[in-house]
């Protein structure tokens, strides 16, 4: 079993930075509401034109008028790394060119009635250093 250092420290970033934390990685979770529980699943994503299209494993008529994507990149062993959270109006991408273009783009896991691409209008984005504080 091993411990964390005693001396981390969870540092914000700009908005700025975490977009580009965001667009520097491709695989995250979307969280949604759905009946009286929280979902959340794992999912692909790119970010283009102020935008954040995700591919994820979920029926689309699941998915409500808003959701949160999470991505982080953290290090097990020393506990450091950083988390980015975007949350915004969730639509369907329903035209079939774009459609094709998001589905060659990025990998899914399920195909079919459970394989939905979003596009995510972000309205807030706030990101997090983890990071060993000064002992």
């Amino acid at each position: 079993m091993s411990t964390l250092p005693a001396n981390l420290r969870m540092v914000e970033v700009s908005g700025a930075e975490a977009l580009w934390l965001l667009e520097g990685s491709s695989l995250g979770r979307l969280v949604y509401a759905q009946r009286d529980l929280t979902v959340i699943r794992p999912a692909r994503h790119v970010w283009e034109y102020g935008r954040l299209v995700v591919r994820a494993p979920v029926p689309a008529a699941a998915v409500s008028a808003a959701a949160t994507y999470q991505v982080d990149d953290i290090r097990a062993v020393s506990g450091t790394g950083w988390t980015v959270t975007v949350s915004g109006a969730a639509e369907v991408v329903t035209d079939p060119d774009e459609a094709a273009h998001y589905r060659r783009s990025l990998a899914g896991w399920a195909h079919g009635p459970h394989d939905t691409l979003l596009r995510l209008h972000p309205k807030t984005v706030t990101g997090f250093r983890l990071a060993r504080g000064e002992a």
